[in-house]
């Protein structure tokens, strides 16, 4: 992912551009990049956009512009999975922060290769500031509107030219120099720098007559329209250009002191697919190794992800630009058919390849390394050490020349050197679904019938490049029926890590594969560390976080996190983000491996302690999103410490959000397990959740794991709850299918048993799926007697629910007075209960009742309330809802812009959340288009 600033304001991804938006939305994401990683407060953003003449909606319209770069820079990410950092935009008071490598924005990327190149020799400066230079496309911010300004970009641009030149003279390159230097002069005429680069390359181009003209020229000039006079650094170089004594300042030639120039590097793979971020990376630490400074780089990744593979490639793409030599070692850290080498028989390697003779090597590794030191001072050498297992392991073989580059290798993080020897980290991802597909067809000579199962085999490998590889062998000079054989063994976790591996080559050498690669990982791990993945073996999600682990583990949340940050030392995890770690496919086929082969009883215990965590911290949470209406109380399942902080909406908004795929992963999982009890009140813990921010696919999803499980259970209060969930997915998103079927079974089941707020509940639901229907004078009787059934027992959690779909059901039967009148009051309940949800809801509800009455002014205003509450909590469907109904107000007062803007906003909103109504969106969109006479141009989907 890549923003541009230097000409238009573009987002890049794989290369490709993103549409933004408009002018606002690009404006928005020009100075969210232009201060990476700073909060840019909101009024701040409003100047910049609108100068002292913003309109009254500036803070909604900002707050849309933002949650539509969030959502773009969502779907971008999940095109690019394995880009690392990720970028995120923050909402933090005062107002938003763009969380991005400074490295991805063009201009701050300019200013960091100018910076550099103080330290590189010219020829070196000049690449890279050409590369600097290069990444201007036209003015900047060009395409923003007329406040938003950065002329320090300017500035930094001219900077960069003229430490180019600079560069360009002292290479002697001064004829061909004077056409670009008297451009610039033209541009800048007051630049006493570019006046005096245009003397010097006149002078050395023999052009003494030319250089005195253009110093008198710019003098004039300046006399005439500023009324100053040339500073002293460019008169005194007038007058030696007078004097005829300018030096050329060519370099000194003196030949360099004769030295042996090792080349120790193996060979490599010839072409390596979809590594160009990590050479890009490893490019970069030339850069910075300048004439002071000694480099050291590690790269890291967990086993087969290729780190040999890469740094070899690049070492053998970069070797000429080290003119004393490439010195390499493998040290063995993880080699299963060899011991860690030690660092005294490594530095006799190396010295020897510096050429000392063995019978002149001193004794001990310091003696050692200190003639390696002394014979590489003021050299520029490369250093590869491959395959490390400690810190102290390649300590001793640092070579702290000035110029010189160490790239390591290794399984772990060996964040010890970061601090020793300001070594530089790149954590190796796996590869693209397309260049692990292509690593396949690559090594299966392109056969057309493996080349469209590639993609498939691809993921079963988890991209893996030495999984993607062993397949490959497997596959070469093999029928085709060998790839589908393949397939189901990569199908099934438990052949999975046995389908990829190879027989060894000899008698005493350990098998080639992931398992036997993992195998040494593991063996280094503490016996906790050990119990901690093995745990994980059986925890069916993905993200982790210290206090997950902590119930699995019975420890603390602290002793759980150092436990996970152990398994990230190792690269057997990656830390996505603060407290959160995952695991690669590969690995957590191993560690349910591990779980396999352990106590018997382990998986169900390790099982119930999941069930139990989720069960708990769900309750918790959701009790904070609404109040509790089924009775269900699990908090008491796990101890108190182990339950993180969801007190709070917005807390407990954000752990559903983290955790939903291991809610899912859990009920799936329980259910196969036969734990139905805990499957079905897992299922429903988590329905307030998907109340406020609905998404079809994933509700539905977990309502129906939830209704097998009541079935299974036979237990008719959960078989209530569950029908009760399902309609009210159904209601949300209008799929009339079996709704009142639900309903009505619902209310047959508490009238059997009973209850009264059951069948109040249950009547509720039914007035609603009535209203669905359009059969309204049965859904006002309906929750007219539900209302009055609520008011009997004192619920004013359903008295509040009668009350607004009562409303609802006016709305829609064309009472827009009263339905106005009953929305209202509930939504003075709902902010007096504290149904925060419920608020936001009840605004869209007034918003579209009140257009309906033919409001346009309150209409408008409620709309955008809905607008800026739903997108500050990222309720993407009540966002849908709340710019549809302003959408359709612009629509009335004839604002063509404004209204397709809204609506194709909105038909965005509802695509992503799964409704049913999107083509109704689409077809009103492209009615207003044709009314007002616009392009009929479909917006573009999620």
């Amino acid at each position: 992912m890549w923003v541009q600033l230097l000409g238009p304001v573009t987002l890049l991804v794989d290369q490709r551009p993103v549409a933004v938006g408009g002018p606002g939305a690009r404006g928005v994401l020009a100075l969210l990049a232009l201060n990476a990683n700073q909060v840019l407060a909101q009024g701040e953003i409003i100047d910049a956009l609108w100068g002292h003449d913003p309109p009254a909606t500036a803070r909604t319209i900002v707050h849309g512009h933002v949650s539509s770069l969030r959502r773009t820079l969502a779907r971008a990410q999940e095109a690019v999975p394995e880009a690392v950092p990720r970028v995120e935009l923050r909402t933090v008071s005062p107002g938003y922060q763009l969380m991005i490598d400074e490295q991805r924005v063009d201009a701050h990327r300019a200013r960091a290769l100018l910076e550099r190149s103080e330290r590189m020799a010219p020829a070196r400066r000049a690449g890279v500031l050409a590369d600097a230079i290069a990444l201007w496309r036209g003015p900047v911010l060009a395409d923003v509107g007329e406040f938003i300004t950065a002329p320090d970009l300017e500035e930094l641009r001219l900077a960069i030219h003229g430490a180019r030149i600079d560069a360009e003279l002292e290479l002697g390159r001064h004829s061909e120099s004077i056409a670009e230097i008297g451009a610039l002069v033209r541009e800048n005429p007051h630049s006493e720098r570019f006046t005096g680069q245009l003397v010097r390359a006149l002078y050395h181009s023999g052009r003494r007559a030319d250089a005195l003209d253009a110093y008198h020229n710019f003098s004039r000039r300046l006399v005439r329209e500023l009324g100053i006079e040339p500073g002293p650094g460019l008169r005194e170089l007038h007058g030696r250009v007078l004097a005829d004594d300018l030096d050329a300042g060519d370099k000194d030639d003196e030949d360099r002191a004769r030295h042996v120039a090792p080349m120790q590097l193996p060979p490599a793979i010839p072409a390596l697919a979809g590594r160009a971020a990590a050479f890009e990376w490893l490019d970069d630490l030339l850069a910075r190794a300048g004439s002071n400074s000694h480099v050291v780089g590690i790269v890291s990744g967990t086993a087969g992800v290729g780190k040999s593979a890469l740094v070899l490639s690049w070492a053998h793409r970069v070797a000429e630009r080290f003119p004393d030599g490439v010195l390499y070692a493998g040290l063995c850290g993880f080699d299963p058919n060899h011991p860690p080498r030690d660092p005294v028989e490594v530095l006799a390697q190396l010295l020897n390849g510096l050429g000392v003779r063995s019978s002149e090597l001193p004794e001990t590794v310091d003696e050692r390394a200190g003639l390696y030191r002394s014979l590489l001072a003021g050299r520029r050498v490369l250093v590869v050490l491959d395959d490390a297992r400690t810190a102290a392991q390649v300590r001793p073989l640092l070579a702290p020349a000035a110029g010189a580059v160490t790239v390591v290798t290794s399984r772990a993080r060996l964040d010890d050197l970061a601090v020793s020897a300001a070594a530089r980290l790149l954590t190796l991802s796996t590869l693209r679904h397309c260049d692990a597909a292509r690593v396949i067809t690559e090594l299966t000579d392109d056969r057309p019938e493996l080349a469209e199962l590639s993609g498939t085999l691809a993921e079963l490998c988890g991209y893996l490049p030495l999984a993607l590889r062993i397949v490959g062998a497997r596959l070469a000079g093999r029928p085709p029926g060998a790839a589908h054989e393949l397939i189901g063994a990569l199908h099934d976790e438990r052949t999975r890590l046995g389908a990829l591996e190879l027989d060894s080559t000899g008698a005493d050498e350990a098998p080639i594969g992931v398992r036997a690669a993992l195998d040494v990982s593991v063996a280094e791990l503490s016996a906790t560390e050990a119990e901690t993945l093995c745990a994980l073996g059986v925890f069916p999600g993905g993200a982790v976080r210290p206090h997950l682990v902590a119930a699995l583990c019975v420890i603390d949340v602290s002793e759980a996190r150092r436990r996970l940050r152990g398994l990230a030392a190792q690269n057997l995890l990656t830390e996505s983000a603060p407290d959160t770690f995952v695991a690669h496919d590969l690995v957590r086929a191993y560690a349910a491996e591990l779980a396999r082969h352990g106590e018997d009883d382990s998986g169900c215990v390790l099982l119930t302690r999941a069930l139990d965590y989720y069960l708990a911290v769900a309750d918790t949470a959701r009790r904070s999103l609404g109040t509790v209406v089924d009775g269900l109380d699990c908090r008491h399942r796990v101890p108190a410490e182990a339950v993180p902080d969801v007190d709070g909406f917005d807390r407990a908004l954000d752990w559903f959000a983290a955790e939903w795929p291991n809610v899912l992963a859990m009920v799936r999982r329980g259910l196969a397990a036969g734990r139905v009890a805990e499957v079905w009140q897992l299922a429903r813990l988590a329905h307030p959740y998907r109340v406020n921010r609905p998404h079809w696919d994933d509700w539905i999803a977990l309502v129906d794991t939830g209704l097998s499980a009541a079935r299974e259970a036979a237990d008719q209060h959960a078989l209530f709850w569950m029908l009760i969930s399902r309609c009210a997915a159904r209601l949300i998103f209008e799929r009339l299918d079996g709704l009142l079927d639900d309903a009505e079974r619902a209310l047959e089941i508490a009238e059997r048993l009973g209850e009264r707020s059951l069948e109040v509940t249950a009547r509720i639901h039914r007035g609603c799926a009535l209203t669905s229907l359009g059969r309204h004078s049965e859904a006002f009787a309906a929750q007219l007697a539900a209302l009055a059934e609520a008011e009997s027992i004192g619920d004013e959690t359903l008295r509040v629910q009668a009350m607004h779909n009562y409303a609802e059901a006016q709305k829609r039967a064309g009472g827009y007075s009263e339905a106005i009148e009953f929305q209202s009051r509930a939504f003075e309940m709902y902010a007096r209960l504290g149904l925060h949800g419920d608020v936001i809801r009840g605004l869209a509800n007034l918003a579209e009742m009140k257009l309906y009455a033919g409001d346009l002014v309150e209409a408008e205003r409620t709309a955008r309330d809905t607008i800026e509450l739903a997108a500050e909590r990222d309720f993407t469907l009540q966002e849908g809802v709340g710019r549809l109904i302003l959408g359709r107000v612009l629509r009335s007062r004839g604002d063509l812009d404004g209204a397709c803007t809204e609506l194709a906003a909105a038909l965005e909103l509802h695509e992503l959340v799964g409704d049913a109504h999107v083509d109704d969106l689409r077809a009103e969109l492209k009615r207003v288009r044709a009314e007002f006479g616009a392009p009929s141009r479909e917006p573009r989907g999620p």
